[in-house]
């Protein structure tokens, strides 16, 4: 199983957080790809940042994508938009799976429009 580990790179504890998430899915023997452990080129290119997770995506069987903060990261629902093209027409892509750890998003149960995860993100996440 090939897994694509999506979510905001900014923060050192957003860096830890997944770096941790992702060291138990590979003790438990999947493949995980987490994009800032890849080694950056110099000078780094949009390019390079592109090519380089769009082939991680495609080669992906599911997309964790970490969802948390006041709204997704745009890098991560471009990620999650490109596996659920990809999860149309292509079997072998078993899913999105949303991983919220924020309580601001945990608390409001209903999840109605202004509150929560962005409806279009989570249309293509459920």
């Amino acid at each position: 199983m090939k897994i694509y580990f999506a979510g905001p790179l900014f923060t050192p504890y957003e860096r830890s957080y997944i770096d941790q998430c992702a060291e138990r899915m590979r003790q438990a023997g999947m493949e995980v790809f987490v994009p800032h452990e890849i080694p950056l080129p110099d000078p780094v290119t949009p390019k390079f940042i592109f090519d380089t997770d769009a082939e991680a995506i495609l080669g992906a069987n599911v997309v964790l994508a970490l969802l948390d903060g006041p709204s997704v990261d745009d890098g991560t629902a471009t990620e999650i938009g490109i596996f659920w093209s990809e999860m149309r027409h292509d079997k072998t892509k078993k899913g999105i799976i949303g991983l919220v750890t924020d309580t601001r998003v945990i608390r409001d149960r209903n999840m109605v429009d202004g509150k929560g995860i962005n409806l279009f993100v989570r249309g293509c996440v459920e």
